[in-house]
């Protein structure tokens, strides 16, 4: 038994047995390869792990000035990486003596309707045709909700005609986490901008590749659009306006959500928007219109403080 066969074996669990994301094995792998690797510099076996080894690696990580978030991520990944040899091949559990540290849980950035607005305005200012796409990408982004990674794997059977009482419904179908499809409605800002990405920019661009490709979003060479590039767009746009400390990858999302409630939507059609398994995790939202209504109180009300 070696720590680098052992993570590989986890690694193929998670990816058979669990279906998670390609994503999220990834993260898994960086995390088990770190410790490895600190194995390794002390000529350490994977049956010589105890809670001391897992302590001292913890400190390591502290001394590089790792983040406590970070942090605490490596020490979760080992924790169900030790869980599963406990169960597949009856190992001594080191994490059993290691006390679970509590992070204190973050609240989601989220842009006021205002600064999102200037983002996409910022994304095709220039008046360059191709900046059409970056346009489209954006109020995908902010129309949906859906993480970068699900926008650019999109295609252009994705979107979809849904006949209800009231009339034909645009719709998309995403992709979300372990392969779980969701279809969400598609706002008529959105749906332009995509309807003229199709017709002005997708065309040529699909022509610089001689392999056709069903991807909704391409690059310059015709191919499938990376979330690196989509990325790059969200942080060209926000240098732009001068929001370029506001914004993370999942920006669009969070200002999605929290508008959303803002608005008087429930949290379960919200739940079921963004695609999470738990309304647990769609709660966390709320904390923040809770936030502004307490800020409103305490500054309006004569007697709240």
């Amino acid at each position: 038994m070696t720590f680098a066969s052992e993570a590989r074996a986890f690694l193929d669990y998670l990816r058979v047995e669990r279906g998670l994301a390609e994503n999220s094995i990834l993260a898994y792998q960086r995390d088990l390869r770190r410790f490895g690797d600190f194995l390794d510099e002390r000529s350490s076996a994977i049956e010589d792990v105890t809670a001391q080894i897992v302590l001292d690696y913890q400190g390591s990580l502290r001394e590089a000035q790792q983040a406590e978030s970070s942090i605490s991520r490596s020490l979760s990944a080992l924790r169900s990486f030790f869980a599963y040899l406990t169960r597949e091949k009856s190992f001594t559990n080191p994490m059993g003596e290691i006390e679970q540290s509590r992070q204190v849980r973050r609240l989601p950035k989220a842009l006021t309707f205002s600064e999102v607005l200037s983002l996409i305005e910022a994304s095709s200012s220039d008046g360059s045709p191709i900046h059409l796409r970056e346009r489209a990408l954006l109020e995908l982004l902010y129309g949906t909700g859906a993480r970068v990674s699900e926008i650019v794997g999109l295609d252009v059977a994705d979107f979809l005609s849904v006949e209800t009482g009231v009339g034909a419904v645009e719709t998309l179908k995403l992709k979300g986490k372990g392969g779980k499809e969701r279809i969400v409605p598609l706002g008529s800002y959105a749906s332009a901008a995509v309807h003229e990405y199709l017709v002005r920019v997708r065309p040529d661009l699909a022509l610089k590749s001689k392999r056709p490709s069903s991807a909704l979003f391409l690059n310059m060479r015709g191919t499938r659009l990376t979330r690196q590039s989509a990325w790059q767009f969200v942080l060209d746009a926000a240098t732009k306006v001068g929001l370029e400390s506001k914004v993370s990858p999942h920006v669009f999302r969070h200002s999605y959500a929290t508008h959303l409630l803002d608005g008087g939507a429930d949290i379960r059609v919200v739940q079921e928007l963004l695609g999470h398994a738990s309304a647990t995790t769609t709660q966390i939202y709320t904390l923040i219109t809770i936030d502004k209504i307490r800020e409103s109180y305490s500054s309006a009300h004569p007697r709240a403080r």
